[in-house]
């Protein structure tokens, strides 16, 4: 699929979304800044990347964490994954927090996010007095056990 992107002027000289391996699902989205932005322990900031998509009908982009600033920092994506949807035509921004225990300094250029390209289906709700039974049921939040059987 091909997908319209449009570079903001605050990214001249940054590269677009990539992806960083022939196998990656995921499109490295990068920090359009012009200054550092030291996240502090706790700290949340809305991060812009500079760019702008027009996704076809029928598709969302998932704006994701990566998994090394997760791990090696605590750096994630709050709302993650979150939904950009099909008719949003604005640059692409994401929320990053600090959940780690030092603080984080973003720098221009930087890898902050993923984007993953996902189709997805329109469902029309029908309401209903009962749903059809499961051996699950209503059971959740851990009703299944931490093990395997």
């Amino acid at each position: 699929m091909k997908l319209p992107i449009q570079r903001l002027s605050h990214s001249e000289g940054l590269p677009l979304p990539h992806y960083a391996t022939e196998g990656a699902a995921g499109l490295d989205l990068v920090a359009a800044i012009d200054a550092d932005l030291v996240l502090k322990p706790g700290a949340r900031a809305l991060v812009p990347t500079g760019v702008a998509i027009a996704l076809p009908q029928g598709f969302e982009a998932q704006v994701r964490p990566r998994s090394g600033l997760a791990v090696k920092f605590g750096i994630t994506v709050l709302n993650a994954p979150g939904t950009i949807d099909w008719d949003y035509r604005g640059e692409i921004k994401c929320p990053i927090i600090n959940l780690g225990e030092e603080p984080f300094t973003i720098t221009r250029g930087m890898k902050i996010a993923q984007m993953v390209i996902a189709r997805y289906e329109t469902a029309t709700l029908e309401e209903v007095n009962e749903l059809p039974a499961t051996v699950r049921g209503a059971g959740g939040f851990g009703s299944t056990g931490l093990t395997t059987a």
